[in-house]
């Protein structure tokens, strides 16, 4: 048995200038964050794990929950998460304590990798690929007072860059989306997969306006049209979407996605892994949606622990039900936006090239910190 010996999380944040935020339908932002956790084995190993959102609240729940993994077994630490849920169910299973154990998770995984010296992806499932597609994740709405003329700077910005799939954002009026959409077509071309969305902030009436609307270009999903705890609004949309719906980024746990799926409101299958569970909940999620023949598509916009983890999870997933011709193979996405969290922190980062980024193939994640870097990004 490798014990755990320590864990703690390094909060990590960088900005952009103010007047150049950038975000989408619910609000801009020009910071960017996350929490690094290192779980530590008496081996001397250390793991490396992303939990999503401010740092102050994973810490808190870190100081509370910490005592129970400490001294178990790093491949047991699973079941240390679930006892807690149980022993602490008032705490709910949601928010930031999931998203500290998604860092756990990922950390253990990363450790257990370097332990037996292979990469998470055979932990999990074992390599199906050795590269894995991404879409192209942009297209923000900015402060600029012409938002026609800032989408298509970010556009021309991608073209050439081999992306066979690009999403952008919409959400701020149908009539909107329409325009944006015409306009990404005509710069993007028709030939790219192209995937809408509105983060949940329309409601049912207008999300069917806005999916009529943009309904004769082609759209690969639609997603997050609702709120994610619109649950009813949901089903509802996806008995008359015209095209397909794409949501889980803002979900947690088991619970909530065998609630998507049992109620049947989604085509494709979001989790983010620095905050759903990581990567234990994420192998539920492959195996859910693979029973219920839906499709997967990891939700990232965190820093490129998160990345790596998502693109270890990809790897590992097999295409069923197709064999050798998969019309829409599994896509991570790889955000465009200015985010040094993504591209500056590891020693090697991961880059997507022609559309593809390479799965590592060292033990755990693969993947080195770069300690300058997080020596500049650390909060303070």
């Amino acid at each position: 048995m490798s014990a755990i010996r320590d864990i703690r999380i390094v909060g990590l944040e960088c900005s952009v200038p103010d007047d150049q935020a950038y975000g989408m339908a619910r609000g801009l932002t020009s910071r960017r964050g996350g929490g690094l956790v290192l779980l530590e084995t008496e081996d001397g190993v250390t793991g490396i794990g992303e939990a999503w959102g401010p740092v102050g609240l994973t810490s808190a729940y870190l100081a509370m929950v910490k005592q129970y993994f400490v001294g178990t077994s790093v491949f047991a630490q699973r079941g240390v998460q679930q006892h807690v849920y149980a022993k602490h169910y008032h705490f709910g299973s949601q928010g930031a304590l999931v998203a500290l154990f998604s860092g756990i998770d990922i950390a253990a995984h990363d450790a257990m990798g370097k332990l037996l010296g292979r990469p998470v992806c055979d932990l999990i499932g074992g390599r199906q690929r050795d590269r894995v597609p991404v879409y192209g994740s942009g297209g923000y709405f900015t402060l600029d007072a012409d938002q026609g003329a800032a989408l298509e700077r970010q556009l021309e910005a991608v073209k050439g860059r081999g992306l066979r799939a690009f999403k952008i954002k919409i959400g701020r009026d149908p009539a909107d989306d329409e325009a944006r959409v015409r306009l990404t077509r005509r710069v993007l071309g028709d030939d790219i997969m192209l995937a809408v969305d509105s983060n949940g902030n329309y409601t049912l009436d207008q999300a069917l306006e806005s999916m009529r609307r943009i309904a004769p270009f082609n759209i690969g999903w639609y997603e997050e049209p609702l709120a994610p705890q619109d649950w009813q609004g949901y089903q509802r949309l996806r008995k008359r979407s015209p095209m397909p719906i794409a949501t889980g980024e803002a979900l947690y746990e088991t619970f909530d996605f065998r609630r998507l799926v049992d109620t049947g409101c989604a085509d494709v299958l979001q989790p983010d892994l620095a905050l759903c569970g990581g990567l234990s909940v994420a192998r539920f999620v492959g195996e859910l949606a693979l029973s219920a023949h839906l499709r997967v598509s990891p939700h990232v916009w965190g820093t490129a622990v998160g990345l790596a983890a998502a693109v270890h999870w990809v790897a590992s997933l097999p295409a069923y039900p197709h064999a050798v011709n998969d019309p829409t193979p599994t896509l991570v996405e790889y955000d465009t936006g200015l985010n040094p969290l993504r591209d500056h922190l590891l020693q090697s980062p991961l880059l997507a090239v022609d559309g593809f980024i390479a799965v590592p193939t060292g033990p755990g994640l693969g993947i080195q910190l770069d300690e300058k870097m997080i020596e500049r990004f650390a909060v303070r």
